[in-house]
């Protein structure tokens, strides 16, 4: 029997489907990290660093290979706590099982407060935020809002822009670059060039 043929009916024996799950997992996870973060930290490096070519290029591999390998060891961490979790009980899964987990996850891979580390947080905070919303309302602990969305938005913005005004240091780095960039930057030109073409002379 060819040697592929010999691996794949490995890989589909059920006996070994958790151990395969977690190498799964650490590859998904990589894999979108570096699909993540490589085109957002070539548009924030090009837009806001300074340096040479050969400076930008290294902070955005930089970036990226952080966040693909983040995302990659907390996908693993994740799965494998799971799973140990599950056979500890003689293959019964529990309600908490991901909580457990995640917070397991969440402790060893993005538990020091990095830049990285940082955004990634806050971009699920705000999706859970609105999710933990939603959820009371499913399950009415609390009323629908009428045009509650509006109201959110509304909100939203009106306080982002009253911290940059007042309290622009209590805001995450590159949310604080990019809103300079588009309130206090386009208030500075001299020229057509400057005031069209390019940002700064």
């Amino acid at each position: 029997m060819p040697l592929v043929d010999t691996i794949n009916t490995i890989i589909s024996n059920p006996d070994y489907a958790d151990l395969f799950s977690i190498i799964k997992g650490f590859r998904n996870g990589a894999v979108y990290g570096a699909k993540i973060r490589f085109p957002h930290a070539l548009v924030m490096t090009f837009m806001f660093r300074q340096g040479s070519l050969p400076v930008k290029m290294r902070a955005i591999f930089k970036a990226t290979f952080t966040h693909s390998r983040n995302l990659a060891y907390f996908v693993t961490i994740y799965k494998t706590v799971l799973v140990v979790l599950k056979r500890a009980r003689g293959g019964k899964e529990h309600h908490a099982d991901p909580f457990l987990a995640g917070l397991v996850g969440g402790y060893i891979v993005f538990g020091e407060d990095t830049n990285i580390n940082n955004q990634i947080v806050l971009y699920v905070f705000s999706r859970i935020a609105v999710g933990m919303a939603k959820l009371a309302v499913k399950q009415e602990v609390i009323p629908s809002v009428p045009h509650g969305y509006t109201i959110f938005a509304s909100l939203t913005w009106a306080i982002v822009m009253w911290l940059f005004k007042h309290h622009r240091d209590t805001l995450q780095g590159s949310l604080r670059s990019s809103m300079v960039y588009l309130y206090e930057d386009s208030n500075l030109f001299s020229t057509i060039t400057d005031l069209l073409w390019v940002n700064k002379l």
